[in-house]
């Protein structure tokens, strides 16, 4: 994650500050994959959260 994070912030300087026009697609793909390990985070969180505070009881 921490990665990508560099990567996009990397690409979005060159083309702010720069004006590199080729590092906006660059900066995009970077926040894409960066959306998917996050949706992927909060997945895991949300089934985590779920197995801790709403615990399946025995109805045996």
């Amino acid at each position: 994650m921490n990665e990508e994070f560099e990567t996009f912030k990397t690409e979005s300087q060159s083309l702010i500050e720069k004006g590199v026009k080729a590092a906006g697609p660059r900066a995009r793909k970077a926040t894409l994959e960066l959306e998917k390990i996050l949706k992927e985070f909060r997945k895991v969180f949300v089934q985590d959260s779920k197995k801790q505070y709403f615990p399946k009881k025995n109805l045996v």
